[in-house]
């Protein structure tokens, strides 16, 4: 293994480190990267962090080759090997050492893999800190020392964590759980099983090569087979969870998909008058029935920039009871610690449905409907998706609009919205778009994808 100087500069993105494996992220980067974390959290004075890492095909080599790199430089290393991301979490909350890396990809394609990692208790590292981060990895003037390496299973104790936070009611609810074969398949049944819940699961295996659809629960397509199993079954509930656990998608009765921000709605009806502050987090993308249900039940809307890093920091800086994006990550406060698990997420559907005879999509039910669209990709070099939404940005100020640029542009109209951005995660631009009609969600979503193509090009 080498020190690698000139390590791919676009696998440092916006919440984390991630890129194809082995062409963009390769066992020599990920010793570096070792290296460089090491390095870091030794002159803030640490002595130890915790790793762990997803069932990627590719876990093992980069895992060593971070370890070795981390070892190298003094640190000690608490190492978890295989767990999902939301146990890593938990794991440095346990054992109150805060500085950590993730080894997963998350939804991302199988032959993706990154790092997820955090110096200290402010949560994973994002926007500028990455980038500072890059370049005391180019600079190579890393500590020196031998680091130990410890193994800890966690598994228990995140179980029990579950056992005593939850109560059911009367009603046994039946649900399908799919982990997709990704890492939540390791414990998804032990956990579930405690509860009064009639179960059945599919794609339970652990499985790197995600051979019965693509781990991303909140793509409607990802979930057909949930869905025929939600419908074959009769069962009251399908839930779904991305590689490396920390999100969920949800399926109604009827096999209809749940989007999180209607999800989102259903927990702050339910926790609002149980809660003292009533103010909820929600990302750029969710639609604005999330904002009229909380509003009209007398709460408070913080919108905020799209991004697990940056929502979970804004939920706690901000001391919010609940808050949660599009994408799927939620984060509980008022009898959780506030990381996303997909597992718990689930449950505490689970958990409302059983003291109600209401099914998910009568539980829905009242709220303001808009049409959307699902977040559209356009695929964009990273060395120019940005530039492209900065001409968005300009177009739309030379229309004289009203818009946010907390991230991306979200142009607001009277009667609906479009957001276009850079992914954080990949080489695309995303948009969405939303309206109180189908004609008028049209003409917003032709306006914008014409410019997008136009400045694209």
């Amino acid at each position: 293994m080498e020190y690698k100087k000139n390590i791919n500069t676009n696998i440092f993105r916006g919440y984390d480190i991630r890129g194809i494996y082995p062409t963009e992220l390769d066992e020599d980067s990920a010793y570096s990267i070792g290296l460089g974390f090491g390095t870091h959290i030794k002159r803030m004075g640490k002595t130890t962090c915790v790793v762990g890492h997803d069932n990627r095909n590719s876990r093992e080599v980069l895992t060593n080759a971070l370890i070795k790199g981390i070892t190298e430089t003094g640190i000690n290393v608490i190492f978890l090997g295989l767990c999902t991301t939301p146990m890593y979490y938990y794991a440095c909350i346990k054992l109150q050492v805060y500085s950590g890396v993730m080894v997963t990809a998350s939804h991302n394609p199988k032959d993706d893999n990154g790092f997820k990692f955090a110096f200290d208790e402010n949560g994973n590292c994002k926007g500028q800190e990455i980038q500072d981060f890059l370049k005391e990895i180019q600079e190579g003037n890393f500590e020196h020392g031998q680091g130990t390496i410890q193994n800890y299973d966690i598994t228990n104790d995140y179980i029990e964590l579950f056992k005593n936070n939850l109560h059911f009611g009367p009603r046994r609810v039946k649900a399908v759980i799919d982990p997709g074969n990704g890492t939540t398949g390791i414990i998804a049944r032990k956990i579930y099983e405690q509860f009064p819940i009639d179960l059945e699961f599919i794609n339970e295996e652990s499985d790197g090569n995600f051979p019965n659809h693509h781990p991303d629960p909140c793509v409607e397509k990802n979930l057909e087979q949930l869905k025929q199993k939600v419908l074959e079954t009769h069962a009251d509930v399908g839930i779904g969870f991305d590689g490396d656990g920390d999100r969920l998608g949800v399926i109604s009765e009827t096999a209809k998909f749940i989007p999180t921000d209607q999800y989102m709605i259903i927990i702050v009806r339910d926790i609002i008058g149980k809660v003292e502050k009533k103010e909820f987090l929600c990302d750029v993308k969710c639609s604005k029935a999330f904002a009229d249900e909380v509003e009209k039940l007398g709460g408070k809307v913080l919108m905020y920039r799209t991004g697990n890093s940056y929502t979970k920091a804004k939920v706690r800086e901000e001391d919010l009871p609940f808050g949660g994006e599009l994408s799927g990550h939620v984060y509980f406060r008022d009898r959780w610690p506030g990381f996303d698990s997909g597992l718990y997420a689930g449950l505490r559907l689970l958990e409302i449905m059983s003291y109600t005879d209401q099914d998910v999509d009568n539980l829905l039910e009242g709220i303001n409907h808009y049409y959307a669209t699902e977040e559209l990709k356009f695929p964009s070099p990273d060395d120019k998706k940005f530039e492209v939404i900065d001409e968005v940005g300009e177009y739309v100020r030379s229309k004289g609009r009203k818009f946010i640029d907390i991230d991306g542009i979200k142009v607001l109209y009277e009667d609906g919205w479009a957001l276009v951005r850079a992914s954080n995660t990949g080489p695309n631009i995303t948009a969405r778009f939303e309206a109180r009609t189908e004609e008028r969600l049209k003409e917003i979503q032709e306006e914008y994808t014409n410019i997008i193509n136009q400045l694209n090009n």
